[in-house]
């Protein structure tokens, strides 16, 4: 099954950093106000330890860098024109944004080039440690690749399933059914799909779409308002994709469960299991069951080739018994 590509996001800046942490850290803007609107492109921070004492070749712009302790004491160990030097190495790197922590006293040479280059110097009481964390939370969320698929999301079981198809094969249906059964909604009808890290994807649903379903005859209805809080979920991790499929006659299906599928999203695979929408068909059962399978593979246990192994032994049996 082919792959959703990633969706360009909207370009994250200082400002938005700023103002999504003020409360957390207790930030405040030092000086270079101006340059509030630079982009950050990447959730790694870096320290400025190395880059003052004249290493600079691993400094990378659009990166937030932090001045800690150890920046703080080495800049007061420095007389006024070497320190002046040291930070004009580094702002003529086109920084994006610096952040002082422990509540430091910024060196007036610090401000000035901060203004000149439009830098802006953030500073908090926190302790570096805790103000990294902060940081690269909130970049990593923001800046994480991205994509919007056509498909259901539920909580069923403890796993998150996406529910693909074709428009009108029964996915919203299917979805009702589960949640009638004590499952949550996650999404309907349109999926945000992040990857976090390299194979872990989390989805929910778009903030104007949040708990609601479009059924065919019934119109738009909120599941939270209807079941509860109990019957939805904010979002979670994708752990299996079950793909929904009109019954075709002339389609050869997979009656031995031995062969195990994968669907590619943000270049992740995530496990598929590909089920034949046809009239007198369950699928809110069939739906617990596969993820039970799921549930179950997870653990080690795969049922086809454990009947398998166990057929091909008692006929190995009873071949030795013919021969007897």
């Amino acid at each position: 099954m082919s792959e959703a590509k990633p969706e360009p996001d909207a370009p994250t800046t200082v400002r938005e950093l700023y103002e999504a942490r003020a409360k957390r850290l207790q930030f405040e803007l030092l000086a270079g106000a101006s340059g509030l609107h630079n982009v950050i492109t990447s959730p790694r921070i870096q320290k400025l330890g190395l880059a003052l004492s004249g290493h600079t070749d691993y400094l990378h712009s659009g990166r937030i860098q932090f001045i800690g302790r150890t920046e703080g004491d080495y800049l007061k160990t420095l007389k006024p024109e070497q320190r002046r030097r040291a930070l004009e190495r580094i702002f003529s790197l086109k920084l994006t944004c610096i952040i002082i922590t422990m509540g430091l006293v910024a060196p007036e040479e610090l401000l000035a080039l901060s203004r000149r280059h439009r830098v802006p110097v953030l500073r908090t009481d926190s302790l570096s440690s805790r103000a990294i964390d902060e940081v690269t939370g909130f970049l990593e969320e923001r800046l994480a690749p991205s994509t919007t698929i056509h498909a259901t999301f539920m909580e069923v079981f403890g796993l998150g399933v996406l529910i693909t198809g074709d428009s009108g094969v029964g996915k919203s249906e299917c979805a009702l059914d589960l949640i009638l059964r004590g499952h949550r909604l996650v999404s309907d009808d349109l999926v945000v799909v992040k990857r976090h890290g390299l194979d872990r994807l989390v989805g929910s649903g778009p903030d104007q779409l949040a708990f609601h379903m479009e059924l065919r005859g019934l119109g738009i209805i909120n599941i939270r308002d209807l079941f509860g809080i109990s019957a939805v979920s904010a979002g979670r991790d994708i752990d299996l994709v079950i793909s929904l499929e009109r019954w075709r006659p002339d389609a050869e299906y997979d009656r031995l469960g031995v062969d195990e599928k994968s669907y590619r999203l943000l270049d992740v695979a995530i496990p598929l299991i590909t089920m034949p929408v046809a009239s007198g068909r369950n699928l809110a059962t069939l739906v617990e069951v596969a993820i039970r399978i799921q549930l179950l593979r997870k653990q080690g246990y795969r049922p086809a080739s454990d009947f398998f192994r166990t057929l091909k032994e008692k006929l190995s049996q009873a071949q030795d018994e013919e021969k007897d």
